[in-house]
């Protein structure tokens, strides 16, 4: 009986295993779209003089690197004209500004030109309330048991205001973004929240605020709905398009990914305890 037993398990094994094939997987590429990156982000109490824009292009999903592009004029505007030049750290992607002046409820626009095409866009500076306090709730998220952090900062009355809040976990690779409205506390005392339910003393939580545009507000509410709230950063590749708010004036059906966004931020660490 053990024997036959054997035989049958024996048999079996080979034809699970004779039926293992390799199949290939012909992803169709479409062809590559430039991205790009150019939030300016004026930190409190710093002149926010220096501010990067970086282009990089999509490519194939199972690609290792993001292919950055060198070679593109980039500058900014202010409302009465001035102009801030963008240049390029050599064979980088990454373009640098060392002398922007960031005014609040400034409006910017901003111009970059590569390959033949010229992409606009334009975006005011928001403002943000500080930071008031940061406190440790050990008894938070849907069970009771997790440690949660909160960021308070008080709303400013009679100004609609929009948020984006980051969150940076020494315990994760990636980071947290979402957006908020003052529509339900317009005026009052408000918070962040952290969206880490495996905390534990020691671990270190980096928590950043941004005043946003109301479209800006649109915008990552959007990708952040359709990325899930853990993702790398907002213009990591989700699983939809979503266009942004700068166009393309040479051709307007080839347009980028990316967003052209200015906000004010104010930044906390804080230890688990």
């Amino acid at each position: 009986m053990k024997k036959a037993i054997l035989l049958i398990v024996f048999f079996i094994s080979l034809f699970f295993t004779s039926c293992e094939e390799v199949v290939d997987v012909d992803l169709d590429t479409a062809p590559p779209k430039l991205v790009i990156e150019a939030s300016i982000n004026w930190q409190k109490g710093t002149t926010g003089v220096q501010q990067t824009i970086k282009l990089t292009t999509t490519t194939g999903y199972f690609e290792d690197e993001i292919p950055v592009v060198s070679g593109a004029t980039i500058f900014v505007k202010n409302s009465g004209g001035e102009q801030f030049n963008f240049v390029e750290v050599p064979n980088t992607g990454r373009y640098v500004c060392n002398n922007f002046k960031p005014v609040i409820d400034e409006t910017y626009t901003l111009t970059v030109v590569n390959g033949g095409n010229t992409y606009s866009a334009s975006e005011t500076l928001k403002a943000v309330a500080p930071i008031t306090r940061v406190e440790q709730n050990n008894e938070g998220g849907f069970t009771g048991k997790d440690i949660e952090i909160r960021a308070y900062y008080n709303d400013p009355a009679a100004v609609n205001n929009y948020y984006m809040y980051k969150y940076v976990y020494s315990n994760k690779v990636t980071s947290n973004y979402y957006v908020d409205e003052d529509k339900f506390f317009q005026g009052n005392e408000f918070f962040s929240v952290s969206d880490d339910d495996e905390l534990e003393v020691g671990d270190k939580v980096e928590l950043t605020h941004y005043g946003i545009s109301k479209q800006y507000y649109n915008y990552m509410s959007i990708l952040v709905s359709i990325a899930g709230s853990n993702v790398g950063g907002p213009f990591q590749s989700p699983p939809a398009t979503v266009k942004g708010n700068i166009i393309n004036t040479t051709d307007k059906a080839n347009y980028p990914l990316g967003y052209f966004a200015l906000s004010e931020t104010v930044t906390e660490k804080y230890i688990i305890e």
